[in-house]
């Protein structure tokens, strides 16, 4: 299915032409048809000759109803732009076309309706000259009677041309439902309809029904497509959904129904502005209090202008949207299209410190309005990666950003970051070590906070991908990585108890000798953490690759052997034995026999 929409001036045929296509009555109130006048959206939808299912979303053409016919032409791809033989170019024609221009539709139709009242050939060349500039210039023209019928099969081959050409969206993209009409059903309860632009619904899938209240989670009791009942609809397509448990007074036009955690809320925007020609829109001349439309919603926003067509757009209230986005601003009191924005950034920065406007005019100069994982990573310096798909970044590229840059529980870091990082941090162990020399490095957690980084498993990402970090992450610390970076006072007291054990690397040295040393328990404490030496117990100490060697020499002994075997053999006292077996043991170097020798393992 293909879904396209009209647009034109009041009166210039617009629900005539789509009666006359599918033999369906647009108009759903008795009041419209009666005034021969639109007043709200209407759908209709037929099959062409060449096999294309056409869904029509039929606008009013009054100025009245101006918000109405943005909340059609929203979330479709393709629009019917439809002016009368014997009228010509009109006001509302103007402002039509400058909403679709806003809205950046490039695909379409421009049929001459009523041709059977007057030579349409003068309304054609007058149309062609306000579409030249826009992205409906080149549409394709047919010139028509829905009363006669003359131009009809043309515009019917028109219609199997333009619906081969549209693109055909991704059925696995997130689901953004924009609601045009909510109402209720005997028997079934509250019934939403929509556009369906990509993505695909299913019935009993849970969705997020976003409105005017805050979001709140929903589930598809049913759905129907071109009036048939559909375990599952593709977009693009015409939808209409049976909400479970919804009431009627919960949803309106401009609610939507959303993948849930997949979109990025926010009520503030930065955006690049155009006028409805596609040229760059200055952001001053606009009034402070416009209303933003994109799909059926309809927002108030205040603008703040940032540079010469940018401009930072504050909503009343929060609406899914994404990098790439496109949105029209209206003026409502003047009942003009002021500029189109493209959205360059859906969370942007504080703008609090002097200058701070300026350099960010800079910087939204730059950007290029596509969803760029590592642009936005550069931009941040640390993202989370469902953020980055939440703001419209495809999950393949951030999953392959991730492979490329230090992460550690859902967190990126932009790896332009990591040196200036690292050293920030290495500042705060230097100060800390001055402070307290016998206590070297930092807890994990003060570390975390050192380097301003939101989880801790970061640090090993960070430290890991700086080329010369000087640090190592271990036993809950963040430390200088070498021995040399202890104080000279404990390097002394490690230099005599390297003397003391060259010989006998198994006589630890008495309480009183490492006394003498000044080693006392926060100096090994800090040599433990350096891994210069291996603590067994209180007050017995021995070098760092004394296990190593002791599983050297107690090779040896055969098979099995007792703690008096290994004391014998090891040159040592029963006060270093029995600790050293009990740590070769923990370590996995050993094991207990049935009847409490030991053996290696």
């Amino acid at each position: 299915m293909q879904v396209i929409a009209t647009a034109g001036h009041v009166d210039h045929g617009k629900s005539t032409l789509v009666r006359a296509l599918t033999g369906m009555e647009p108009d759903r109130f008795a009041e419209e048809r009666r005034r021969g006048m639109t007043i709200d959206l209407g759908f209709a939808w037929t099959r062409l000759p060449g096999g294309h299912t056409v869904a029509f979303v039929d606008v009013p053409g009054h100025e009245r109803f101006v918000t109405t016919m943005l909340a059609g032409v929203g979330p479709v791809p393709a629009a019917l732009f439809v002016v009368a033989a014997d009228e010509g170019w009109m006001p509302q024609s103007a402002e039509h076309l400058d909403a679709l221009a806003a809205l950046g539709v490039r695909q379409g139709l421009l049929v001459i309706t009523r041709a059977d009242l007057l030579d349409p050939s003068l309304a054609l060349e007058e149309a062609r000259d306000r579409l030249a500039g826009t992205g409906l210039a080149d549409a394709p023209a047919v010139c028509v009677s829905a009363v006669t019928g003359d131009g009809m099969d043309a515009l019917r081959a028109a219609l199997d041309d333009l619906a081969t050409a549209l693109p055909e969206p991704d059925p696995g993209a997130d689901v953004r439902l924009w609601i045009d009409r909510a109402f209720t059903i005997r028997g079934a309860g509250t019934v939403v309809t929509g556009t369906l632009p990509a993505g695909t619904v299913r019935v009993d899938d849970e969705l997020e029904l976003v409105g005017a209240h805050g979001p709140r989670g929903v589930a598809v009791r049913g759905l129907q497509a071109l009036g048939e009942a559909r375990p599952e609809v593709t977009g693009v397509a015409r939808v209409a959904v049976n909400l479970r448990g919804t009431p009627r007074e919960a949803v309106g036009r401009g609610d939507l129904l959303v993948t849930p955690g997949a979109f990025a809320w926010t009520d503030v925007v930065d955006v690049r502005l155009r006028d409805p020609r596609g040229a760059p829109a200055d952001a001053g001349t606009l009034p402070a209090g416009l209303s933003l439309h994109i799909g059926s919603a309809a927002v108030p926003v205040r603008v703040r202008p940032l540079g010469a067509d940018t401009a930072r757009l504050r909503l009343a209230r929060v609406l899914p949207l994404r990098i790439g986005d496109v949105v029209v601003l209206r003026d409502p009191g003047r009942r003009r299209v002021a500029a189109g924005g493209l959205v360059l950034d859906v969370a942007p920065p504080l703008l609090r410190r002097r200058g701070a406007a300026v350099a960010r005019a800079a910087q939204l100069a730059t950007m290029p309005g596509v969803a760029d994982g590592a642009g936005e990573l550069a931009r941040r310096t640390l993202v989370r990666a469902a953020d980055l798909v939440a703001m419209g970044v495809p999950r393949t590229e951030v999953a392959d950003l991730a492979a490329r840059v230090p992460a550690a529980g859902g967190w990126l870091l932009d790896p332009g970051a990591v040196d200036g990082i690292v050293e920030r941090l290495r500042a705060a162990v230097d100060h800390h070590d001055a402070a307290d020399p016998v206590d070297p490095g930092l807890s994990t957690e003060a570390a975390r906070r050192a380097a301003d980084l939101p989880d801790a498993r970061l640090l090993d990402a960070l430290l890991g991908a700086s080329a010369a970090p000087g640090l190592v992450h271990r036993e809950g610390r963040v430390a200088r990585s070498a021995t040399a970076e202890l104080p000279a006072a404990v390097r002394r007291g490690l230099d005599g108890l390297r003397a003391d054990l060259a010989d006998d690397p198994f006589a630890a040295p008495s309480a009183e000798r490492l006394a003498e040393l000044g080693l006392g328990p926060r100096e090994i404490a800090s040599l433990v953490r350096a891994r210069a030496v291996l603590r067994l117990a209180d007050g017995v100490v021995l070098l760092a690759d004394a296990d190593d060697r002791a599983i050297e020499i107690l090779a040896g002994l055969g098979e099995e052997f007792t703690v008096s075997e290994a004391r014998q053999a090891l040159r040592t006292s029963r006060r270093v034995a029995v600790p050293l077996m009990e740590h070769l043991g923990r370590t996995g170097r050993t094991i207990r026999t049935a009847d409490g020798a030991h053996r290696l393992r």
